[in-house]
């Protein structure tokens, strides 16, 4: 019987982890490209063979853009295309499927089942309805909590694995140098930084299986797994808890969007977040939505308050709003840490960057023409990352608000006035986080 010929369409993420977890080994397939999207420069490289498999990939898997899918269907007879990605609509979705199905291939999602690895440690995951609903504070506070026990917490995250992927195969960062070491880009340092200034190990890279099974073994000890999750994916790991974080200032987004409805209809627990600034109508909707579809999961009501370093900064300035890159790119958002901070602290205007772009910004503009006046920290390469220094440089304001998870001083040379905005999450009334987390300590015997 001859293999199925399989396509896994993807962005440097899920789809690897779908290979890895699902056709790796598996002798009833031959797996004969990955295509790319959503992130720039990723085409053209390769799934090494050492983490392919020697034997039945010897010179890797080819990794080609997602705009020569229909060539690649008919040109290989391939038979099947697996979507392996997140954080789109629906409609983009069925989209695709159409064309997949048109080229003369059946169109397939992995689910949970087949995909999520069983840890030897109680699994606490993260995840959301959208990219930038607000899992990275909530996995900070849920890991503040667990260490306030006296646990050693370990954390994963999605993977981000943009440069050598063989050399990315298992990531340990316990300290800030770490990131260096990894030469990590700036979407990998807005995750990763937040958790080892506080002083617990967090896990990435391309094999997690390999990734997990190190984490359970780290040398500062391991008695929890947290899955910090990427934009709306669901988590690689079998869960004994799953929190998923919903958005109401994209109210409905969680009904209607890939992978994030599997996250909402799974959850233990939601938290609807970023209650302070969205309005009533919204956290309405989003409440209909978790009535509709998961009325048994318990429901924390959240904000994000913002505090920043130098007010004065901003107050009556013209100011340059720089935000998180892929929560307004496919993320969507209009709003973020940054823009609340400027209208809170009075902010005499937001200044329009595009006019300023070079490079690479450009380029993101041209693809995401409805990011309007927000600037996206994009930072995928050395490129993208001169030509953010080189923007916000030229670009005609007082000053600038780093609304980024990190602190973009220590990466590149910002010549203006600038501060920083910071959030955590907090929660309003009952049941809190720390109500779900005894209860989970308890069945876990911790």
């Amino acid at each position: 019987m001859s293999k199925k010929k399989v396509v896994i369409i993807g962005a440097a993420g899920r789809d690897f982890h779908n290979f890895n977890t699902y056709f790796r080994g598996n002798s009833e397939y031959n797996v004969v490209a990955f295509t790319a999207a959503q992130i720039p420069d990723i085409d053209g490289r390769k799934y090494p063979a050492s983490l392919a498999g020697e034997d039945n990939y010897p010179e890797g898997i080819p990794i080609l853009p997602e705009e020569k899918l229909v060539e690649i269907i008919k040109e290989n007879e391939i038979d099947e295309c697996v979507f392996s990605y997140s954080d789109v609509n629906y409609e983009y979705v069925m989209r695709l499927g159409a064309i997949v199905n048109t080229a003369g291939a059946n169109f397939r999602l992995l689910g949970p089942r087949d995909t999520m690895i069983k840890s030897t440690k109680p699994v606490i995951s993260v995840v959301a309805t959208r990219t930038g609903c607000g899992k990275s504070q909530t996995s900070r506070k849920v890991i503040e909590y667990l260490m306030a026990h006296g646990l050693k917490v370990v954390a994963i995250r999605h993977p981000m694995p943009y440069g050598d992927l063989a050399a990315q195969k298992v990531q340990r960062f316990a300290k800030v140098s770490d990131l260096e070491k990894h030469d990590c880009t700036i979407e990998e340092m807005e995750e990763y930084e937040p958790h080892v200034v506080r002083g617990n190990v967090i896990y990435a890279g391309v094999d997690y299986e390999a990734i997990v099974r190190a984490a359970e073994k780290d040398p500062d000890g391991c008695d929890v797994i947290l899955w910090d999750g990427g934009n709306n994916d669901f988590s690689f790991y079998k869960p004994d808890l799953t929190i998923t974080v919903v958005d109401p200032h994209r109210p409905g987004d969680e009904l209607t969007y890939y992978p994030g409805e599997i996250n909402l209809r799974l959850a233990d627990t939601i938290v609807i977040n970023k209650m302070e600034s969205a309005s009533p109508e919204g956290i309405q909707t989003v409440r209909e939505s978790i009535q509709k579809v998961n009325p048994k999961a318990v429901v924390i009501d959240g904000a994000s308050p913002i505090k920043v370093d130098d007010p004065s900064i901003i107050k009556n300035k013209r100011v340059l709003v720089v935000e998180d890159g892929p929560t307004l790119t496919h993320g969507g958002m209009k709003i973020g840490a940054g823009t609340v901070a400027a209208h809170k602290y009075g902010a005499s205007k937001c200044v329009d960057p595009r006019p300023y772009t070079v490079g690479k910004l450009t380029e993101t503009f041209k693809i995401y023409p409805k990011i309007g006046e927000l600037l996206p920290a994009m930072g995928y390469g050395e490129e993208q990352r001169k030509d953010l220094e080189r923007t916000i440089n030229a670009t005609d304001c007082d000053s600038v608000i780093i609304g980024t998870p990190i602190d973009l001083n220590r990466i590149i040379n910002i010549k203006k006035p600038n501060t920083r905005v910071y959030y955590d999450l907090q929660e309003i009334g009952e049941p809190t986080l720390k109500n779900v987390l005894e209860d989970f300590l308890t069945k876990q015997n911790l």
